[in-house]
């Protein structure tokens, strides 16, 4: 199935960011027409459509992308690193397609198929102007809810990045950065400068790694 948004006055494909919300949609129907190439997401019989990304979130989710794989490679983690529009099911009528996550070892079997059934260790969302609210305060819950143990929300624009951490069950903690170091609690041995997210352009994957990989003693 395919989808193009017009604009009411002239017409034409909207160039703007959004978000659609599609009421009466089935899961199975969902599971069905839901295209590979875009992301499409499932909440409790209705589908958010988002418009395609702009060229510097890409490059955000593959720089974040590249470091954690090439962590999980080097020191053997075995984590499966994924992106969207791979999907995520949180919850039985509840799919999500993550910018990034990252998967346990022991569930790497479950990296295959719509939706993978695994719950992360580490879900990752990349902010567009259409998605903050969404990023900032729906999805923290429904994370939450999962019991995904961290959630990381970058927010380039406004040069915020967000750690959430399981406090309880079904809660988070949350910690606001703008620069400094932050380490994956989720990940044991992964860190990173916040202020490498905000450099034009973003650094080479491979010098970093060099840092941030650990060093035989």
């Amino acid at each position: 199935m395919t989808l193009m948004l017009l604009d009411a006055h002239t017409k034409e494909p909207v160039q703007a960011e959004y978000l659609v919300h599609l009421p009466g949609w089935t899961l199975e129907r969902y599971l069905a027409e839901a295209p590979e190439n875009a992301f499409w997401e499932y909440v409790h019989g209705e589908v958010i459509v988002h418009s395609p990304v702009y060229a510097e979130h890409q490059a955000v989710v593959l720089f974040l992308t590249g470091l954690l794989r090439g962590f999980c490679q080097h020191t053997g983690l075995c984590c499966p690193v994924l992106t969207g529009p791979a999907g995520l099911r949180l919850e039985p009528e509840v799919i999500r397609e993550p910018d990034i996550f990252v998967l346990a070892p022991e569930d790497a079997e479950k990296a295959r198929g719509f939706p993978v059934e695994a719950r992360p260790l580490l879900v990752v969302e990349v902010v567009s102007p259409s998605t903050r609210r969404l990023d900032l305060e729906v999805k923290p819950q429904e994370y939450a809810r999962a019991e995904i143990p961290e959630y990381w929300v970058v927010d380039r624009e406004r040069r915020t990045f967000h750690q959430y951490l399981l406090a309880d069950k079904g809660t988070y903690r949350v910690e606001e950065y703008r620069e400094g170091r932050v380490e994956a609690h989720s990940l044991s041995g992964f860190w990173m400068q916040v202020e490498w997210l905000w450099q034009e352009p973003l650094p080479p994957e491979t010098q970093l790694l060099a840092r941030i990989l650990p060093t035989d003693p």
